[in-house]
């Protein structure tokens, strides 16, 4: 606009105070003048309490000072004194002005116990009776009060005075003059008043700034257009038919419309709650926390089906926005959709029942698998019933009354105070109408949805079936667990107070479907468990139960399965002539009775080839042959067809052959200290010398048994008198979580600890070598070596000369004479006889003969020729041949092993002769004559 100049006219914004008046009926008016009048109020109301509380504290600081300065002066040295003085007044009244001017009061008087003055601050007043009622400190207390009288109104303290024996003998009285205290009062008043006004200035500016920023975000509305608005709003809010929910961006819940409060059952207070405290659906609550945008989501609601959206808000003033969700009710596809996520459950748990389920083919766990999956998905407890033949790994039997008694194998539940019968207990079914009994002769699951009218299960046991009632259980589903047509047990569903919904037919389906499948995971395990018993059973009648005591070694082992079961593993210690022991351990690969068979056919070879005395590589040469030959019979290949003799067609499976299998093979000697070993692709042992040092031998490694094709070695040791020998098989030493290396390491380790037996060395070498879970077999054997001493032993060099056989043979009996043998002499010098005089006669030199006295009695002829004795009937007409026969019939055992220059003929007599005794009338003499 112009004015009458033509210029425009210049628009001045108007002051705040008359913007605030011009706005009185909007809603920032109001809000401004509400505020003013408050922030007056408080600031009058809080400088009326500051004055109040200065002249409170003025006078409380005036008697503190008073009771102060009172107390210091009647405790002051010489008072008493003073007051029994002549002329008290003179003592005292320079001391008690003194006093007063030091301590600030307004007067210091000391008087008589009736209130007679010695002293004052005014002199008039000394020998006046003060006013007021000193009684109290006559009697001997100290008092403040606000003295109202001549000759001034004080706040005065009178404080008593004693003497040495504690009798009042005067009062001492100092205060400050009413007068005095209101001028320090009127001096804070400056002060507290600038301070109201400041705060009122301030109180009104910030009442007129929230003022204008609220009448800016209402757009000057006032009340009544804001209420109007607020009620289109609520209109419209509440009428629409869908849920409407704002959340903030601190994920609060801002508002909620009465549908949305209905759709999700939200409670009274939920606004201003946080979202993850509503209590939603665990999905919808992540929706709402997430700030994602949302088109038609399809959520659950309890039995509701609700479709949501979600858009985010626009930011206001650079803050994050939050979001705003509307929901749908589609109560119409809720059922559909509910039985659809039942359906997606129970194949879910089906699923995850053929995982869990049989996971370790051990029968009970197999049943508590069954008992845990279930629980809590499907129902609240689970119990499974076997029988007794199963849980041992038998077929049940099929005969009568097998099915009214099972034992109890595993249980699960939500809780564990329920009154059902433990695991281990026997379990009847008795009465044939009730739902156990009657799954059990059906053949099928049997539904008793409401267990208060299961008349047949109540009389089964009335106070079993009372307490579990009376604890809510009120509903039963029996399986039997049948496999191949067997019953092997029964599976119960029961549900209790935690669900009250009953079972119904599709959960009888569905009960069914999960025993099915748990009853072949059982009947497996079961024909596992029968199959690891004769497994077990028959590598306890393989293995050795004890080992012989020997003179040569003191032995002990130790032999433990594999978590997968009974495997291959062996170790042997065979007594061989001449003192001497084989040291043996072996491994087939693989587990089971196979492996436990084809173990037991190499140890009884190994122990049948021993017998031949044989070179440890000869030894495995045979052994390697054999299973070479085994291999191809059992792989067909002896010269019958595919469909020979014990196989037609492809009806059988032909047994896995033996490839695969080591073995460690040593000979200990312990007149020579001397072990000669070979390998066949076995680790070979370790050496534990005695001072404690450990040494791995090297040690020609030959192929496993059963690939044939390239000789054995021998290696040939010296052992230190003392020293240990530590055979065991890779099972020991390496695993998935260690090494070859690292186990040879920890093993040298574990042996160099002295002063220990065998025993307690197999027992630390396992605590520190053990795995948690092994995965092979382990066979350990420990062997300390001793020597056999020179005392035991007798030697004699017998030249090409039969005349030398007597010499021979009466020094023998004098050895023996001196062992304390003389029982066993004779037998010995016939024995001595026969084979000395048959190694001059068949043999060639260098011939030999030695004694040796261990347990038994050792004669040992030796000679350079490797023709083999025979054992033979002579005839009545035969001139000799009765020599060896002899020698068998009066030796507990005998025989030949072949050296490398020659062969070696021994007997074993005991050291007390023996009940095949010689004779003493028969000449040995005449004996020597006797051929072979």
């Amino acid at each position: 606009m112009t004015g009458r100049s033509g210029r425009h006219r210049e628009t001045r914004p108007a002051s705040l105070p008359a913007r605030l008046w011009a706005a009185r009926n909007s809603i920032a008016g109001q809000v401004f003048s509400v505020t003013a009048v408050i922030v007056l109020v408080l600031i009058t109301a809080a400088a009326l309490a500051l004055v109040f509380q200065a002249r409170y504290d003025s006078e409380r600081g005036a008697r503190d000072r008073s009771l102060a300065a009172a107390e210091a002066f009647a405790h002051a040295p010489g008072l008493p004194a003073a007051l029994a003085s002549a002329d008290p007044t003179a003592a005292l009244q320079p001391l008690a002005e003194g006093a007063r001017r030091g301590s600030g009061v307004d007067f210091v008087a000391v008087m008589t116990t009736d209130g007679i003055r010695y002293t004052d601050s005014r002199p008039e007043l000394i020998g006046q009776r003060a006013t007021g009622d000193l009684a109290r400190a006559a009697a001997g207390q100290s008092f403040t009060e606000v003295f109202r009288g001549d000759p001034s109104d004080a706040v005065r303290a009178v404080v008593p005075v004693r003497d040495a024996r504690g009798t009042v003998v005067g009062l001492v009285a100092t205060g400050i003059e009413v007068e005095n205290v209101g001028h320090a009062v009127e001096g804070q008043l400056p002060l507290l008043l600038g301070a109201a006004a400041g705060a009122l200035l301030l109180g009104t500016g910030g009442a007129a700034l929230v003022s204008r920023r609220l009448r800016r975000q209402t757009r000057g509305l006032g009340a009544v257009e804001m209420a109007r608005m607020n009620e289109h709003h609520e209109a419209v809010l509440h009428a629409v038919r869908e849920g409407v929910l704002i959340v903030g961006a601190d994920h609060r819940l801002l508002l909620a419309n009465d549908e949305a409060r209905r759709l999700l059952d939200l409670p009274p207070d939920a606004e201003q709650r946080y979202v993850g405290d509503l209590g939603l659906d665990p999905r919808t609550t992540e929706l709402l926390l997430s700030g994602r945008v949302a088109t038609d989501e399809v959520h659950l609601a309890g039995d509701r089906l609700l479709a949501v959206n979600v858009r985010p808000t626009e930011p206001f003033a650079g803050r994050p926005s939050g979001s705003v969700t509307t929901l749908r009710d589609t109560t119409e596809l809720a059922a559909l959709s509910g039985r659809a996520e039942v359906a997606r459950e129970r194949l879910q748990m089906l699923y995850e029942a053929g995982v869990r389920i049989g996971t370790t083919l051990d029968v009970v766990r197999t049943a508590e698998e069954l008992s845990e999956v279930a629980v809590p998905r499907f129902a609240d407890f689970v119990t499974v019933e076997l029988l007794e033949p199963v849980l041992r790994g038998d077929e049940p039997s099929p005969g009568a009354g097998v099915h009214t008694r099972m034992r109890r194998a595993a249980m699960s539940g939500t809780r564990s105070d329920q009154p059902l019968q433990p695991v281990g207990d026997v379990i009847r079914f008795d009465v044939p109408t009730a739902p156990m009994a009657t799954a059990l002769a059906a053949g099928h699951a049997v539904l008793a949805a409401d267990l208060h009218a299961a008349m047949g299960w109540r009389a089964q046991d009335e106070p079993g079936t009372k307490q579990a009632l009376d604890y809510g259980f009120h509903s039963l589903i029996s399986v039997p667990l049948q496999a191949r047509g067997v019953v092997l047990g029964m599976a119960n569903f029961w549900r209790a107070a935690d669900t009250p919904e009953a079972f119904d037919e599709e959960d009888l389906s569905f009960a069914e479907e999960l025993g099915a499948r748990a009853a072949v995971s059982v009947d497996n395990a079961r024909r596992f468990t029968r199959e690891h018993a004769t497994a077990v059973a028959l590598q306890r009648s393989l293995l050795p139960r004890v080992l012989p005591e020997l003179s040569a070694v003191d032995t002990a082992f130790r032999y433990l399965p594999a978590t997968a079961g009974v495997g291959g593993d062996w170790f042997d210690v065979i007594p061989l002539p001449g003192t001497r022991v084989a040291l043996v351990v072996g491994d087939v690969v693989g587990h089971g009775v196979h492996a436990a068979a084809t173990m037991g056919r190499l140890r009884t070879a190994v122990h049948n080839f021993s017998t031949l005395d044989m070179p440890p590589d000869e030894l495995l040469g045979h052994l390697d042959e054999l299973t070479d030959r085994i291999d191809q019979l059992e792989d067909g290949d002896s010269g019958a067809g595919a469909d020979g003799p014990g196989l037609t067609g492809d009806a059988e499976e032909p047994p896995a052959g033996i490839t695969g299998a080591t073995c460690l093979y040593a000979v200990y000697d312990p007149v020579s200290g001397h072990c000669t070993m070979a390998s066949a692709g076995h680790p070979g042992p370790a050496l534990v010398h005695p001072d404690g040092r450990v040494e791995f031998p090297e040690l020609p490694t030959g192929l496993p048994l059963g690939v044939g094709g390239m000789p054995f070695e021998t290696a040939r040791l010296v052992l230190p008198e003392g020293s240990r020998l530590v055979l065991f098989t890779d099972g020991l030493l390496e695993d998935r979580h260690r090494d070859f290396d690292s186990g040879l390491a920890l093993l040298s380790e574990t042996l160099s600890r002295p002063g220990r037996s065998p025993e307690q060395a197999c027992s630390d070498v396992l605590s520190a070598m053990l795995f948690p879970v092994p995965s092979d077999d382990i066979a350990l054997l420990v062997a300390d070596t001793r020597r056999l001493e020179p005392d035991r032993i007798a030697e004699w060099v017998v030249p090409d000369d039969p005349a030398a056989v007597s010499r021979v043979r009466r020094e023998a009996a004098a050895q023996l004479r001196d062992w304390g043998l003389e029982e066993a002499s004779f037998t010995a010098e016939l024995i001595l006889s026969e084979l000395i005089t048959n190694a001059i006669r068949y043999g060639n030199e260098p011939i030999r003969v030695r004694l040796l006295r261990d347990r038994a009695l050792i004669c040992e002829v030796a000679d350079g020729s490797s023709t083999s004795p025979h054992l033979r009937y002579a005839a009545t007409t035969d001139e000799g041949g009765r020599g060896l026969f002899l020698v068998a019939q009066y030796a507990e055992r005998w025989g030949t092993r072949y050296t490398e220059r020659g062969k070696v003929i021994w007997a074993e007599l005991s050291p007390s002769g023996g009940e095949g005794q010689v004779p003493l009338e028969m000449d040995l003499d005449a004996l020597e004559d006797l051929g072979w």
